[in-house]
């Protein structure tokens, strides 16, 4: 009975978990400021109960029965993975002093306030001590965890395991030689007209329709809500209760559309997973202490890059769905086409902000982040510094002049709540992306067949099997083996991006 034991106890650790998630949520959507300062103590308490009960004598005596029963299994069992990922946390957080995992958690809920404000204000000096005491926290958090050539390894390894900091430099060698020669291709190419994206777009209108095109690809709103926020997520509390965020700008109505639909590829992925799972290792982060049943960030990112770019940007969506669009908005879309539309959220351009930069782009703005985090991580750069860096590097991979701090260097939630290590998931999840929905459309005609009749479901189900079922069972390659057949591959992600960009800037 040791194993079925072992469940119910890390039941008990996602139950905390879960319940961290939900003052998170409400921190972020409805928690009045004043709020902040006890919050932050509520989720540190939390954090520090979990790790403490997933450490705990109880838990060891338990695993070691469960590493008994489940001997001579096959290796990818269920059973025998649920005992591997407790038996690597345990040894993961017992590295890691309760004190450091408290004040790194209490900091992150506490910056978050102070982060807005910061933003607000445009005046990085106001964020700067705390980013500092994060910093520092992370740095000895790395050196805790342990790694080999770099401290910011080991800050990864909670979000994407397996991943170095000379892998990723490699990674982003490979994609600018693929994406440097588009985007200056681009550069001198006609734009497509866009004007009519700026038009003066009614919030209510923006969140209803946000909201239909999520429940259109399938998102599932019985087990699940969409809300406001200044930066949009997505956070599950089970699979049976999985909200999503977006955020509304009355003169750029894009933002919002495609902010829901990035949410919900996430969202639909948590409510993917096999209800089996539901309270156990496999749809818990039992390393990062989230709820979460996605196998890594990376992944997890590639279901929402996949809604976002390979179905909500594609040709067929709107060919689909201008008729929607149009009646969502009265009058304001009369004198646009469907393909107007598509050219106009595809068009590519470098801008300041992350998450509405074009897909084309977008992946300069991650290797900026994680750049500009390995050498904080490492010393070679002090925050107080950091603005002059980001500007600096924004000027040389987009060739933009930052104007202040909010549209700069203060404009990513991450930071504010510890999340160090975590920016290479996006374009990992980029990659996985086009790798899975290459393999998707090619190998499954009737996928794309459906796409081009607005059917979503088949290629929702396929997703379904071959990534969000199996939770956190296998490793995020033995998941893309299994589904593609190949490990990690940034070609297909190329040749999207060069087939895409090519026709609509008539390069060819």
């Amino acid at each position: 009975m040791s194993y079925a034991g072992l469940i119910e106890a890390t039941g008990r650790v996602n139950d905390f978990l879960n319940a961290g998630s939900v003052l998170s949520w409400d921190a972020r959507t409805m928690m009045p400021k004043a709020g902040a300062e006890t919050r932050a103590k509520q989720l540190a308490t939390l954090a520090v109960a979990a790790r403490n009960l997933l450490c705990s004598d109880e838990m060891k005596r338990l695993l070691e029965g469960a590493e008994t029963e489940v001997a001579g299994k096959p290796d990818s069992s269920a059973d025998v993975r649920i005992v591997a990922q407790v038996r690597e946390a345990i040894e993961y957080h017992e590295r890691i002093p309760t004190e450091m995992l408290h004040r790194k958690t209490e900091l992150g809920a506490a910056a978050h306030e102070v982060w807005a404000e910061a933003r607000e204000k445009a005046d990085f000096s106001i964020f700067a001590p705390a980013l500092t005491t994060m910093v520092n926290i992370n740095r000895e958090m790395a050196q805790a965890i342990g790694f080999e050539d770099h401290p910011y390894d080991a800050l990864m390894y909670r979000f994407e395991p397996g991943t170095t900091t000379a892998g990723l430099s490699t990674l982003f060698a490979r994609l600018r030689d693929g994406i440097i020669p588009l985007v200056r291709a681009i550069a001198d190419a006609e734009k497509p007209r866009s004007d009519f994206l700026f038009r003066d777009y009614p919030v209510d209108a923006q969140m209803q329709f946000a909201l239909q095109m999520a429940k259109r690809i399938g998102y599932d709103t019985d087990r699940g809500r969409l809300d406001t926020t200044v930066h949009p997520f997505e956070v599950s509390f089970t699979r049976n209760d999985v909200r999503i965020t977006t955020r509304v700008a009355t003169d750029y109505m894009p933002m919002s559309l495609f902010g829901a639909l990035h949410e919900a590829g996430h969202a639909m992925y948590e409510q993917g997973v096999d209800p089996a799972y539901t309270r156990t290792p496999l749809a818990t982060d039992l390393i990062s202490l989230y709820a979460v049943g996605g196998v890594s960030f990376g992944a997890h990112e590639s279901q929402s890059r996949l809604w976002e770019n390979h179905v909500g940007r594609s040709r067929a969506f709107w060919s689909n769905h201008m008729g929607d669009i149009k009646a969502a908005y009265p009058g304001l879309l009369d004198d646009v086409t469907d393909e107007e539309f598509y050219r106009a959220v595809n068009r590519s351009e470098p801008s300041f902000i992350r998450v509405e930069a074009d897909e084309l782009t977008y992946d300069f703005h991650i290797m900026l982040r994680a750049e500009l985090e390995a050498k904080m991580v490492d010393g070679s750069l002090e925050v107080a510094e950091l603005p002059e860096a980001w500007n600096a590097a924004m000027k040389n991979y987009l060739g933009v002049d930052v104007p202040n701090d909010a549209q700069g260097v203060l404009q990513d939630v991450h930071w504010s709540s510890g999340q160090i290590g975590t920016f290479c998931n996006y374009t990992i999840g980029n990659i996985m992306a086009a790798q899975l929905f290459d393999t998707a459309t090619s190998e499954n005609l009737g996928i794309q067949t459906a796409l081009d009749g607005a059917n979503y479901a088949p290629l929702r189900d396929w997703l379904t099997d071959s990534v969000a079922q199996h939770g956190r069972r296998y490793t995020r390659d033995e998941l893309l083996v299994n589904a593609t057949g190949r490990a990690l591959d940034p070609e297909p992600y190329i040749a999207h991006l060069t087939t895409k960009f090519t026709d609509i800037y008539d390069l060819s």
